[in-house]
């Protein structure tokens, strides 16, 4: 072992970034999943598939169902959302009842 004792630098907050604090990073993560999303789509082609309905011969069905049913949950949270929507002081006592005690 090693006594390795560096001083600590004041401006660490400075350079402790992370590597997804740059955008070309995000940038790039975004165009890989685009691509093996492409390639996945692409694979659907090349191989044989034996279906149990005959939608599931539709060329990219699975990625087109995944897809609707996706939008599907996100717009029924944002409708459930507003159904079940709280007050922003829910939880907190009103200022009329802080001031009784």
């Amino acid at each position: 072992m090693s006594d390795d004792h560096r001083p600590v630098d004041d401006d660490r907050e400075l350079d402790d970034r992370r590597w997804l604090d740059e955008p070309r990073n995000v940038t790039r993560i975004v165009y890989g999943l685009a691509v093996l999303c492409a390639l996945a789509l692409l694979a659907d082609f090349f191989y044989t598939k034996h279906p149990y309905f005959s939608v599931e011969r539709w060329p990219a069905f699975y990625a087109v169902y995944g897809f609707v049913g996706s939008v599907t949950l996100v717009l029924t949270a944002k409708g459930l959302r507003r159904l079940l929507r709280r007050d922003e002081d829910y939880y907190e006592p009103s200022e009329r009842d802080r001031d009784d005690e």
